[in-house]
């Protein structure tokens, strides 16, 4: 029960403390012979001071005394009356009061009168809110048949009215004279006469007591009464007897049941963002508060990462509208379904299931129609067969409505139950729905938000990452599983010139398809700048500004308030230096696993989170021996909760701990061991084991910056290509090295033109991997740019052929000028 229904509870509790209903009782002449301690405390008077009185003495206005001696005088014609009226306090004071007068009989044959009373300023206090539990009393202002019971001080019925022999079963003539276990044997009536002893023994009134009718077996349906015993006292105050005054409490009894059904809904619906397991829970629900059998099938609509029912063919004449979601049944393995959970539900083009999910209103048959004529005979005799094996005989199908939309239908059915569903069943049934709905509602918009990111991160996420002759790589990605839904985890592998390579890992702060798609904002921008060939720390500086002009597009109204932040790992691998160039920007470090397995933590500046742009990032070099691994990874990996972000690397470091394992099954067997259930965070690791590249696969010259050293470059380049059997290669590369030697020549030497300058050199490097590198170094840092040469133009055409006569090129900036590197493509098998 939530919050609101134990707030409604408790004001019932209050006002039931206050609301104790005053009893009298007065005989035939309106002479009251009997007088309650209630009754005492809501007008002052004691029964001396009552008892054998007048009761029309109490009475303030005299056309209450004049109504009151009517009603006595008409006591063979009217069996009952209520009204509000203006009682006399001893204080001398009034109050108003709504009175309840039913008329009795006695088995001597006098006809004696009950008086009920409670004061009418507490009536209103009753929460309009509350659905049960109202006391006795606040029922009576509109005076329903009421029963009552006057028993002596030995327990014996001395006093009763026609009504209450209908509610509860005992005629009047077993009741007058006898004791209620005299009248009924059996632990019911032997636990309301110890509540009678009680009342006789302290004088407190014992209210709203419940308990079953005594009625007979083969009534088909039961009846809850509540009642109110009352002490009577005579002049002397002493117990006269004990007034039992009842009232049928059915309805306020299943309104009370279908409070707890409902209340039990939040508790029991909607505890994971899983559809099926939502359904499921709908139908565990009902069974067997509601029905016998349950079932909830979901329409084509929901995503259930099934199959689409559209792919799905008709079968015998019947069509695929439904998946069955949820199943319950009070016997064990649900004999009485067709169709097993997440199987397709076929049912014929014209039946109340079709019907109800067109119409969105419920189908309800109390007496199921099983006749030959009807839809099940004609079109579903499988479920014709169904139905009579398990004797299934009322029916309703209620849809499940959310978001203007329905979602699908639930159905309930009553086997071993005799009874049939009534209306209130059906208003319980939809309402049961309605609040499930909400929750599968949910759990159907995370499962579409969660589909599309995963999609959109497949999508983003590198295919067939490869870290070429520089590296081998492994990966491992695993979204979250938690109702905040996929995070903004990213990773790369991005070949660079020069046979090096850029591994890359970020996060996205945030959760659902938004993260993820700042992600791919964030990747492609990261591909653009890796292309520049700038030093990891630049690369972070410029994704740094370009993050902020992300978030400042997403709100230019408020650009200061607005944050799109980030984190991310970049590092660059040389496999002919074999050193390792790293800038963070608020990521956790890298790990690095020597060929022996010891494992590390490089120290390297934390740096501030992307779209900050607080302080300046700071590149660190290290130098890996050969086989060694790198990894990088994201945060999820390593936090948990109630855990220091150190545990969680140095639980990292003994992950990482196992030299003999592939590197392949090392990524699988780390995210095993550290992941953690269920996952809070995306999870992603990258390892990449590092290559070197032989001597005898690099070579490198030094040429003083003069004009005849293009020609001996290209001698000593053809003579390292024959060496290598790439002769076919040679014309094309000498032509690539006379036109960057040239461009070397004429704006590496600064001022002095094309002149010599003894203390400027030109390097030239060929290195043969997947490609045919070439690379020309000078000491300018001015960035050649392709022109587009007239016909009349002498020159300007130099870097047009080298584009033309190369996969492609480029130019990356070194601490002493600058390197023009162009690809040439490798024969296959060279």
């Amino acid at each position: 029960m939530g919050s609101p229904a134990k707030a409604a509870a408790a004001e019932v509790s209050a006002a039931t403390e206050t609301a104790f209903p005053a009893v009298a009782l007065l005989d035939g002449q309106g002479t009251v012979v009997g007088w309650s301690q209630t009754a005492q405390r809501l007008v002052g008077y004691s029964a001396a001071e009552v008892v054998g009185r007048s009761a029309d003495v109490l009475f303030v206005a005299a056309d209450d005394r004049a109504k009151a001696s009517q009603i006595a005088q008409e006591s063979v014609l009217r069996g009952g009356w209520s009204d509000l009226v203006q009682v006399r306090h001893r204080n001398g004071h009034s109050v108003e009061v709504r009175l309840c007068v039913s008329s009795l009989s006695g088995q001597d044959g006098r006809g004696w009168w009950v008086v009920c009373a409670t004061d009418k300023a507490l009536i209103p206090t009753w929460p309009a809110k509350a659905t049960g539990g109202e006391p006795l009393l606040a029922r009576l202002p509109n005076c329903p048949p009421i029963g009552v019971v006057v028993r002596d001080t030995h327990l014996r019925c001395i006093q009763v009215n026609d009504t209450q022999g209908s509610r509860d079963g005992i005629p009047v003539r077993r009741r007058l004279g006898r004791r209620l276990t005299e009248a009924v044997p059996g632990r019911e009536a032997e636990t309301l006469e110890a509540v009678m002893d009680q009342v006789l023994v302290s004088g407190d009134p014992a209210i709203n007591v419940d308990y079953r009718a005594f009625l007979p077996a083969n009534e088909r349906h039961a009846r809850t009464l509540t009642a109110s015993f009352f002490r009577l006292d005579d002049a002397r105050g002493c117990a006269l007897g004990v007034c039992v005054v009842s009232v049928d409490a059915s309805d306020s009894r299943r309104a009370r049941e279908r409070l707890t059904i409902l209340g039990t809904v939040s508790r029991r619906i909607g505890t994971t963002l899983d559809v099926m397991q939502t359904a499921q829970e709908l139908a565990d629900l009902a069974v067997p508060l509601l029905a016998d059998y349950v079932t909830v099938d979901l329409a084509e609509s929901v995503p259930l990462g099934e199959e689409p029912l559209a792919h799905l063919g008709p079968q015998d004449g019947r069509i695929p509208v439904f998946r069955r979601a949820g199943l319950a049944s009070i016997h064990p393995g649900t004999p009485e379904s067709l169709f097993a959970r997440g199987e397709p539900v076929f049912v014929p083009p014209t039946s109340p299931f079709t019907g109800v999910l067109h119409s969105g209103r419920s189908h309800f048959e109390p007496v199921l129609d099983t006749s030959p004529d009807t839809w099940l005979e004609h079109h579903d005799p499988a479920r014709a067969k169904k139905i009579r094996e398990n004797a299934m005989h009322s029916l309703m199908v209620v849809p499940i409505h959310a978001r203007g939309v329905v979602l699908g239908v639930e159905v309930f059915a009553r086997t071993e139950d005799p009874r049939p569903f009534e209306e209130d069943d059906l208003l319980l049934a939809e309402e049961l729905v309605s609040w499930a709905a909400l929750a599968l509602d949910n759990a159907r918009q995370y499962a579409r938000e969660r589909s599309a990111a995963l999609a959109l991160q497949r999508l983003l996420h590198p295919r067939r990452p490869t870290g070429g002759s520089a590296a081998d790589v492994a990966w491992r990605y695993l979204p979250a599983d938690s109702h905040h839904g996929i995070g903004g985890d990213w990773f790369d592998v991005i070949p660079l010139s020069g046979a090096r390579v850029a591994l890359v890992v970020g996060d996205v702060v945030g959760h659902g398809i938004n993260a993820a798609a700042k992600m791919g904002q964030l990747r492609t921008a990261l591909h653009t700048l890796a292309d520049t060939d700038m030093p990891p720390d630049e690369v972070l500086s410029r994704l740094d500004e370009q993050v902020i002009r992300f978030a400042e597009a997403e709100d230019p109204c408020h650009p200061d308030t607005t944050m799109m932040a980030a984190t991310c790992l970049y590092a660059v691998y040389d496999p002919v230096t074999r050193t390792c160039t790293m800038a963070r920007a608020g990521h956790p470090p890298p790990a690095v696993i020597a060929p022996c397995g010891h494992v590390t933590f490089p120290d390297l500046p934390a740096g501030a989170p992307l779209g900050l742009g607080l302080v300046p990032f700071e590149s660190t070099t290290v130098e890996l021996a050969e086989g060694s691994v790198l990894a990088l990874y994201t945060d999820g990996l390593i936090e948990a909760r109630h855990q220091d972000i150190t545990d969680g690397m140095n639980r990292l470091r003994a992950a990482l701990s196992r030299p003999a394992l592939t590197l392949d099954d090392l990524c699988s067997s780390t995210v095993d061991t550290l992941r953690v259930e269920p996952p809070g965070d995306d999870v992603t690791l990258l390892l990449a084991r590092t290559c070197s590249l032989s001597t005898d696969k690099v070579a490198s010259w030094q040429f003083p910056s003069a004009p005849a050293v293009a020609s001996h470059a290209r001698t000593v380049a053809a003579r390292q290509l024959t060496r290598w059997g790439l002769e076919h290669l040679a014309e094309s590369t000498e032509l690539i090295i006379s036109e960057l030697f040239t461009n070397a020549l004429v704006h590496g030497n600064g001022d002095c033109g094309s002149e010599c300058r003894s203390d400027r050199t030109i390097g030239l490097r060929l290195i043969r991997h997947e490609m045919l590198t070439l690379e020309v170094s000078d000491a300018s840092h001015s960035h050649p740019l392709v022109r587009h040469a007239r016909s009349t133009d002498e020159h300007g055409r130099g870097l047009f052929l080298v584009a033309q006569l190369s996969r492609r090129w480029g130019t990356r900036h070194i601490p002493d000028g600058k390197i023009i590197w162009a690809d040439q493509q490798l024969p296959s098998g060279a």
